[in-house]
């Protein structure tokens, strides 16, 4: 019986290997929108208080049709106008957090006043141009909807910069 030591147990030859492994692999793999990014991300999320996520982002996504959203810090966040204005912070334990923001510039305002007065209560003010909302189920956001909306709101009016 003759071994042909060119070829393996399938019967492929090696020369036919070593070509195969040469030859890069055409990507087929399309770019994802924001929103699809989101949708992918918020369908293999793995966290306890996914519910009260996903109706937040129905809340925040609700306030304005230009409201766009993508993946940042690992997690969903909102764009108004191209611009990173709300993230959610999904790194606590028991609770979540949503960050309102004003991009990685600070701008003028956030040297001398709150970019937004606060009538609701509900923000925990890290800098004058930088806030947070915490959350802690589903009972938390119910309670806070409003409130919630009513912020994104006046934050999106207060940091658009695209007629400035």
């Amino acid at each position: 019986m003759m071994v042909d030591h060119d070829r393996d147990d399938e019967g492929v030859s090696e020369t036919a290997m070593a070509e195969n492994r040469k030859k890069p692999e055409k990507s087929t793999k399309i770019k994802q929108s924001g929103k699809q990014q989101v949708n992918a991300f918020m369908q293999a999320l793995e966290h306890p208080l996914k519910s009260e996520i996903e109706e937040v982002r129905t809340i925040i996504l609700s306030v304005n049709e230009h409201i766009t959203e993508h993946l940042k810090w690992n997690a969903p966040s909102f764009c108004y106008h191209n611009e990173d204005r709300i993230t959610f912070n999904l790194q606590g334990k028991g609770f979540f957090r949503l960050i309102f923001h004003c991009g990685s510039k600070v701008k003028e305002h956030a040297e001398n006043e709150r970019i937004i007065s606060d009538q609701t209560g509900i923000l925990e003010w890290i800098t004058n141009d930088r806030a947070v909302i915490k959350l802690t189920d589903m009972n938390d956001v119910q309670s806070k909807k409003e409130r919630i909306w009513e912020i994104a709101a006046k934050w999106l009016e207060a940091t658009n910069t695209s007629f400035e």
